[in-house]
């Protein structure tokens, strides 16, 4: 899990779209594989594993965040654009 979610941060830097899909198929597969394992049968090691791969997650969320908020505002700042000329252009 850990390399994959190393994968999806390579690939929201790069935003290569291909692999991102890909990567998140490989995470879904790998969360369906993790959820048959209980919470008592992991060793002290495996639990670090776990708490990385969290931490990298939630790196990995907020830089999806990030790149969503930057595009709705420059949608918003379109959409701004255009209202703006159609009102002169119509004034």
């Amino acid at each position: 899990m850990i390399a994959v979610l190393q994968q999806e941060r390579q690939a929201l830097a790069t935003l290569e779209a291909d692999t991102l899909n890909a990567v998140t198929r490989e995470k879904d597969d790998l969360c369906s594989r993790l959820a048959t394992i209980g919470a008592g049968a992991i060793d002290p090691e495996a639990r670090a594993l776990v708490e990385t791969a969290k931490s990298l997650n939630d790196v990995n969320r907020r830089v999806r965040n990030l790149l969503a908020a930057n595009v709705s505002g420059r949608l918003d700042a379109l959409g701004a654009d255009r209202t703006e000329r159609h009102a002169y252009t119509a004034g």
